[in-house]
Order: structure tokens, then C-alpha cells, then sequence
């Protein structure tokens, strides 16, 4: 006789990742199984904890098979604010349940979601240079150009065959600092790009290639860091560059659509976005080349939708993966089901403490990751090592050492 599978507790955990929090959430039900979801609170985030502990009780008491009835009745009663961290609140819920069901019945979620179309995953380096400036946390550190010709080297060394990097700064000595307006670093809300970023962006893409090679793609992310002026400025400046896509974030899919038509490059977009009503206008306007599907957000199983519905207007899709090992495994169970799917992101770089706060760490084999056949999402966190690494008490985007002022 099938268990039933009916919740018994909610609950919310969190450790340090050293300069942001690993967050997750743990549905137990009476028949003992644990399924597990990882969810974030640094992108820009803040509140979803509280948001899961203020509806988790209308879970209690439901069977965890029934997801879909589940999310529609917490839909329901968060319908007039649904959207922001409420969604991601329900997509953190959805992916818990998925595991929970699962396990239930004895299966990866792979075969819960419809069956691989793929054993393993393509993936690319993400926040190549970005997170080795971080001197404190990740070894080798990168303070110069230097440093980004060696990571670069890194790539196609061990293996990989792609990257992703962003828009940097260089000072007289070759000396490297971010420049991601978009998230107030600087502070500028006037997000213009100006020639000094075209100048740099030019020479960090070209030290790139040429130290990773003709083979290594290499994929540029602009985030918010501009306007459709602005963007417009950065596509012909990288008009000659042999790039894989250019990332955009706007929030105007016509905008977005004018300068797909004019770049020569490429266009990928969407890692913000929640829910397919949301990603429609993208489609529709055929603003992008591949909509990138935020799954933690989303909750893998609506995350589907989102991708059924860009296959039905010949788009790609590719998971946004910027979180811990469990994440990474959520989005591989939804990249190997998905037929259009063009590339997935992950993390190389790692602190010291993943392999311990996780029971599996994601295998990678010649720029792929191999999809794992254990039950469920195939790991989840060690409680025991959760709490040898309190979390951060500020975190992320809202971490700010210094607040711009202005005078009065």
C-alpha cells in the first residue's frame, strides 16, 4: 500500500557560506521521510524565511503527493501580493515536497518530472573572476589581470568548456574592481556606460580569450548594469568578440526584444522573473535566445511550464544556478528533463565547508555534470554541520559596510 505521505512539520534552517547564508527548508512527514529544498535570501531576497514560517502550518496535515494542490491553496491565500518573496517562499515549498514525494516513492526526481532526455548536463564557470576576488574566501585570490589570465587558464585546464564573467575596472597598475551599478557597487543609479567600461570591458574579454583559448565559450553578463542605450553601446563595442550570449537584465521585454534584433550576439534573460505569466511577454515580443529559469525561485515544477511554453516559441532555456550543492542538483534534475535546454551555470569555485554541510557534492566530467540516480534531489544538508557555521546576521545585497550618503 502507497504511504500516504502526509506533512508533519515545517521548518527553516541556515548556516554561514562564509560571505552570504546557504538557506533551507525541511518538510518531514508522519511516515519519516525528509524532503529538502534549498532557498536564498542574498539576491536581492530578504524575508522568504518569514514568509515560509508565517503559511508553513497550512501545510501540515496535507499530503506532500499532492504538491500542485498544495502550492494552489498557498497561491490562493497570498493572491493579493503573490510575487517577490512570497513566490519564492511557494517555490521553496513546491521543491521541498518534490523531494518529499520522491523519496516516497523511491525515485530520483527525474523520473518524478517526466524522465531524462539527457544522463548528463553541460555547464559553464560562473562568476569566473568575480568570486576569486574575494581574497578571503577563495584561493586563489585574482587582484589583477594577472589573476584573470590564470583563471582563465583554469577553464581549460580542468576541463571546462565555457564561462561566464562580467564588466570590470583596471586601474594604471592593471589593478581589478567590480563595476555593478545594477546592485549599488558603486552607488549610481543612473547606470550609464561610459567609455572608461567599454575600454575595460574590451580588455578583460580580450585577456580572456586569449588565455583560455579559441575552444573555451565565453559568456558575458551585464546583469542591471545599464540601459538600452547603454546595453546597446556594450553589444557594438563586442561586435568583433566571438561571445556564447550576452546577458541582459531589463524589465521591458520590447526593449529587450530591440536590442536582441541588433546585437550580434546571442541573447539570453529572465533569471528575475516568477511565474510563466511573467516570462510570457518575452516570448511573445521573442526578446530572447535563451530565458534563463530561476528554479529555487520558481519551484521546479512550475519551472516546466516555463520551459514547455518557451519551447512552443523555439527559445532555450537554462537554469539560474548561483547557490549551494543542493540547488545544483534541484537545477540538473530540471536540465535533464527538459528537451530545450542550451547550457546549465554552476559554481567551480567553492568554500572550504561545502563538503560537510552537504551529503553529496555534484560530479563534474569533462565540462559536464553527471546527473545523479539517488532517491529524491540526490543530497541534502548535514544538520550536524549546519550548526558548526552560524549564519551571517547581514548578508548579501543588504551587507552594506558603507551607505552612500548624500549632502543636504
Amino acid at each position: 500500500m502507497q504511504k500516504k505521505a502526509i506533512v508533519a512539520e515545517v521548518k527553516t534552517l541556515s548556516c554561514s557560506n562564509s560571505f552570504r547564508n546557504y538557506h533551507f527548508l525541511k518538510i518531514t512527514t508522519a511516515d519519516g521521510i525528509v524532503g529538502w529544498s534549498e532557498y536564498d535570501e542574498n539576491f536581492g531576497s530578504p524575508g522568504v524565511t518569514a514568509v515560509i514560517n508565517q503559511i508553513g502550518h497550512r501545510i501540515v496535515g496535507q499530503s506532500a503527493m499532492l504538491h500542485e494542490h498544495i502550492r494552489e491553496d498557498l497561491r490562493n491565500m497570498t493572491r493579493p501580493a503573490f510575487g517577490g518573496v512570497i513566490g519564492q517562499a511557494l517555490g521553496a515549498i513546491e521543491n521541498a515536497l518534490l523531494d518529499a514525494k520522491a523519496k516516497t516513492l523511491d525515485v530520483p526526481c527525474h523520473v518524478m518530472l517526466g524522465g531524462k532526455v539527457r544522463d548528463k548536463i553541460r555547464v559553464y564557470w560562473s562568476h569566473c573572476v568575480a568570486y576569486r576576488m574575494r581574497t578571503e574566501h577563495f584561493s586563489p585570490g585574482i587582484v589583477d589581470l594577472d589573476g584573470v589570465r590564470r583563471i582563465a587558464r583554469d577553464v581549460r585546464d580542468d576541463g571546462y568548456t565555457a564561462l561566464k564573467t562580467n564588466i570590470f575596472h583596471y586601474d594604471e597598475n592593471d589593478r581589478i574592481e567590480a563595476w555593478s551599478p545594477g546592485f549599488g557597487r558603486p552607488h549610481d543609479p543612473s547606470r550609464n556606460v561610459e567609455r572608461k567600461t567599454l575600454k575595460n570591458l574590451r580588455r578583460h574579454l580580450e585577456a580572456m580569450r586569449e588565455s583560455a583559448g579559441p575552444d573555451i565559450d565565453i559568456l558575458l553578463d551585464l546583469n542591471f548594469n545599464g540601459r538600452t542605450e547603454g546595453f546597446m553601446e556594450i553589444l557594438r563595442e563586442t561586435r568583433d568578440l566571438d561571445l556564447f550570449w550576452v546577458e541582459i537584465d531589463t524589465l521591458d521585454p520590447k526593449a529587450l526584444a530591440y536590442l536582441r534584433a541588433n546585437s550580434p550576439h546571442p541573447i539570453s534573460s529572465c533569471e528575475t522573473l516568477l511565474g510563466l505569466q511573467q516570462f510570457l511577454p518575452y516570448f511573445q515580443n521573442q526578446s530572447v535566445d535563451v530565458a534563463i529559469i530561476d528554479t529555487p525561485w520558481n519551484g521546479v515544477w512550475q519551472s516546466l511550464k516555463i520551459a514547455a511554453a518557451a519551447e512552443a516559441y523555439e527559445v532555450n532555456v537554462a537554469p539560474h544556478n548561483f547557490y549551494g550543492h543542493l540547488c545544483t542538483l534541484m537545477n540538473a534534475h530540471f536540465s535533464a528533463v527538459v528537451p530545450n535546454l542550451r547550457i546549465m551555470e554552476t559554481d567551480i569555485d567553492r568554500i572550504s565547508w561545502d563538503a560537510e554541510v552537504f551529503s553529496h557534492a555534484p560530479e563534474y566530467k569533462d565540462g559536464y555534470l553527471i546527473l545523479p540516480d539517488r532517491p529524491g534531489w540526490g543530497t541534502e544538508p548535514v544538520e550536524a554541520a549546519l550548526a558548526k557555521y552560524p549564519p551571517l546576521e547581514r548578508t548579501g545585497m543588504i551587507n552594506r559596510t558603507q551607505t552612500p550618503k548624500l549632502a543636504i
